[in-house]
């Protein structure tokens, strides 16, 4: 029973991780109809960027995630203003074609920058923990999971209660009558992807603490943000921080019972189960 419930606290721990990595993809989705195959590949770029302030700078992981959520998000709004928006409202295979492409660019630009050898971001508290009863909760991860948890809930109530918030939501919903009101939808799009991207550079760093990194992690993480912004549902930011500790669950079950080979394959095949069952999401509106 002990070793069932470290399990599953595990798998809340990096269920948190998994939401916020989910939250920047389901935005861009959302607002701008981009399924953003290159989303892992900005969490890779996060994740580097944290690494060289804390290894060259000595700024704290945690510390440094404001200034990598800034340097992303400026140039997340250079990517969308440049390039993507060009694409915006053409057919979706042309934006998988050319956010695929970029995917392709980021990650051999970054293997010539840091190589191809795995990379840890290792403060001094690294191995720290804390003990309750027969749980242990590593400190690393504990933080990770708290300042993921902390974002989702600041992006749901940016989202409902700020102009810019409202104003995306609107554009979501009805870009006519969001123009009607005066919204410029270029600057919104280009704000909307940078905001998405912010936030996976700050999910990269906080990664970075709790796992390895390289250039090549950015098509799993692609996948499995794909995955939770499916199972959450696209609308509901809360539904993100569902889908992420849901499918950290289901890993950490799979890996105790069935073994860490399966953990991806029991992941995908509740995605299956959820498009089956309910396809707007465990906590989308249903039609």
């Amino acid at each position: 029973m002990d070793l069932l419930i470290q399990i599953l606290v595990n798998g809340v721990l990096l269920g948190g991780l998994y939401a916020v990595m989910a939250l920047g993809l389901a935005l861009v989705w959302g607002v701008l109809n981009i399924v953003n195959l290159a989303h892992g590949a900005f969490i890779m770029l996060g994740a580097y960027l944290s690494w060289h302030l804390y290894t060259y700078l000595g700024i704290d992981p945690f510390l440094g995630l404001p200034i990598t959520a800034v340097v992303m998000f400026a140039f997340g709004y250079a990517v969308q203003r440049g390039l993507l928006n060009l694409v915006v409202r053409a057919p979706m295979f042309n934006t998988l074609l050319i956010t695929f492409g970029l995917e392709v660019v980021l990650t051999y630009l970054a293997q010539l920058a840091f190589s191809a050898d795995f990379r840890t971001i290792n403060p001094s508290y690294a191995g720290n923990s804390i003990q309750l009863g027969a749980v242990v909760l590593p400190l690393a991860r504990l933080l990770a999971f708290a300042v993921a948890i902390v974002l989702t809930v600041a992006m749901w109530l940016f989202l409902l209660h700020t102009r810019l918030g409202r104003a995306i939501r609107a554009t979501a919903q009805n870009l006519v009558a969001a123009r009607l009101y005066g919204v410029e939808p270029r600057h919104l799009y280009a704000m909307t992807f940078g905001i998405g991207i912010g936030l996976a550079g700050a999910a990269g760093g906080l990664y970075g603490t709790v796992s390895q990194i390289n250039p090549y992690i950015g098509a799993t993480l692609t996948a499995k943000s794909f995955a939770i912004a499916i199972i959450g549902g696209l609308d509901n930011p809360l539904g993100v921080i569902v889908g992420g500790l849901f499918l950290g669950i289901i890993e950490s079950l799979a890996v105790l019972y069935i073994g860490a080979t399966f953990a991806d394959v029991a992941s995908f095949g509740v995605l299956v189960l959820v498009l089956i069952v309910r396809p707007s999401g465990l906590l989308g509106k249903t039609a």
